[in-house]
């Protein structure tokens, strides 16, 4: 299992949000660059990269994204605002691979083209609450179900996906396993993220067989460590 450490930035800083609410963050540091080199440095396997201000329609944080893609050796995996296909090409550029939300939703068709172009550097987020995915930062609803969105998007060719939990992203209250294990069972790649609070936790997500595992918060807090979750990764 992959342990990635999450980088959200907001406003040029590395922040953590509760429940993705911008009202309720804390910030970690002024530089993602070295926050980046630090989680490298660390042993991750792969950096996520959330642009919150692109994902809430309120700003642009690409260039740092690509000043930690050019700083680090390891993968980087682009996410926040990707919602058209000339946004998706362009981050590509950049990064290993992209994290689309929103616009796989409202456009399958671009996904579809984006996905047979650049085979295995397409994931598909899940961002769930109560069950049924949410877009648009999380604030609406699709009425799809974790299962029927999974099974959508394995038709056109995908075969991994970012499930998050939003009830519990930042929360440190411990990931949804069930979900998750549901997921995993369907026969795709799942990568979790959302509420992992200790190495107990990351052991869980093992157990239910998901292939990654996104820290954030519980690791800028320092309960959970890069170098021990990959020990029991």
């Amino acid at each position: 299992m992959r342990v990635i450490p999450a980088i959200d930035i907001m406003g040029g800083s590395v922040v953590r949000l509760v429940k993705g609410d911008p009202a309720n963050k804390v910030v970690y540091s002024s530089d993602p660059v070295e926050t980046a080199r630090k989680w490298e440095a660390a042993g991750a396997d792969m950096l996520h990269v959330v642009d919150l201000d692109a994902a809430f329609s309120s700003g642009d944080n690409s260039d740092a994204t690509r000043k930690i893609a050019e700083a680090v050796k390891i993968p980087v995996q682009a996410a926040g605002g990707i919602r058209s296909q000339e946004i998706a090409e362009a981050t590509l550029a950049k990064v290993s691979r992209i994290v689309i939300g929103t616009m796989a939703y409202s456009d399958q068709d671009t996904v579809r083209k984006l996905s047979k172009k650049n085979a295995g550097r397409i994931v598909i987020s899940i961002d769930q609450s109560g069950g049924n995915v949410m877009v648009k930062g999380w604030k609406e609803s699709t009425g799809v179900k974790v299962a029927d969105a999974i099974s959508q998007f394995r038709s056109i060719g995908i075969e991994e996906f970012l499930l998050t939990s939003i009830e519990r992203d930042g929360t440190l209250e411990g990931p949804d396993i069930q979900t998750l294990a549901e997921a995993v069972r369907s026969g795709a790649k799942i990568i979790a993220s959302g509420g992992i609070s200790s190495l107990e936790d990351v052991i869980k997500v093992r157990s239910a067989g998901c292939g990654s595992v996104v820290l954030g918060k519980a690791m800028y807090d320092g309960k959970v460590s890069i170098e021990r979750a990959k020990a029991v990764a």
